[in-house]
């Protein structure tokens, strides 16, 4: 998991809390895993909505992502994590 400057790893079993505003990410490493992201409101509903369906349909360009982000208020401050489309 990556806030703000920091990175920190997470393994089975972690909790970690993000503050709304912090520049954050993650990246899966070399063993596969799966998280459970919770959110208060749930306005990221829409976003993986669109996230989703741009991925599907194959328009999932930078251009498009950051165009869903923006709609839902979050900026893209990074290059696409490879093998995330």
């Amino acid at each position: 998991m990556f806030v703000e400057d920091r990175e920190f790893a997470c393994p089975a079993g972690s909790f970690s809390y993000i503050p709304a505003g912090l520049e954050h990410g993650f990246r899966v490493g070399a063993v596969a895993s799966r998280k459970l992201n919770l959110y208060a409101p749930s306005a990221m509903v829409g976003y993986f909505d669109e996230l989703s369906a741009a991925i599907g349909s194959g328009d999932a360009d930078p251009a498009s992502l950051d165009a869903i982000a923006g709609r839902h208020g979050m900026e893209v401050t990074g290059p696409v994590p490879e093998g995330y489309l």
